[in-house]
């Protein structure tokens, strides 16, 4: 079973009908003690790194996560919660992140228009299960302002070229993001929806 985090701040519908798509149980909630029996949990997010901290913490859904990351339970943040999942947001005068991942959280520095929004392609930098069936070149879709800034480029998967390069994907142990929003990419999309419905299933 996959727990998909509702804080309030993700495109909760488009996650469900990719999971339906592909197969896979899950349970939309915030309650704790629900998400406490799933087996893995997808992270998705819209808005602001601040306002997406004050509501997880809310629900006590940071503390969660933080618990959930000392197990084997994979985690997928999809745009802002792949950014929450680092130590720093600087948007809105900044605030904490649930530092999963070491690093920080900034404004696109290019010179094309912000957002970045629409479809871009994967440049791969590393093998990774999560990206099991995709290779450089396939497109998905983006829309975000802020981009990663992790410490160690070890966790680093894909980038993406916008006038700039950004991290698309990263992978640290059994956390996993993707900068743009799988469920919204066609078939590629999909494809990496499921793939990280197999990590759960072998966990």
């Amino acid at each position: 079973m996959i727990g998909i985090i509702d804080y309030g701040r993700g495109n909760m519908s488009s996650v469900e009908a990719a999971l339906k798509k592909s197969g896979y149980k899950f349970v939309n909630t915030d309650d704790i003690g629900i998400l406490a029996t799933c087996d893995g949990y997808i992270l998705p997010g819209v808005g602001a790194f601040k306002d997406g901290m004050e509501d997880l913490a809310k629900r006590g859904l940071d503390a969660f996560l933080k618990e959930v990351a000392k197990t084997d339970k994979p985690v997928l943040g999809i745009c802002l919660g792949m950014q929450l999942l680092f130590d720093y947001g600087e948007e809105h005068g900044g605030a904490k992140g649930l530092g999963l991942i070491k690093g920080q959280v900034k404004k696109l520095t290019t010179s094309f228009k912000i957002p970045h929004m629409g479809w871009n392609s994967l440049e791969l930098k590393r093998e990774s299960s999560l990206l099991s069936g995709i290779v450089s070149g396939d497109d998905f879709y983006f829309v975000h302002s802020f981009k990663v800034v992790p410490d160690d480029d070890s966790v680093v998967v894909a980038t993406c070229e916008y006038g700039e390069e950004i991290v698309a994907v990263v992978e640290c142990g059994k956390i996993f993001g993707a900068q743009f929003h799988p469920e919204k990419s066609s078939d590629k999309g999909l494809k990496i929806i499921n793939n990280f419905g197999k990590l759960v299933e072998r966990c």
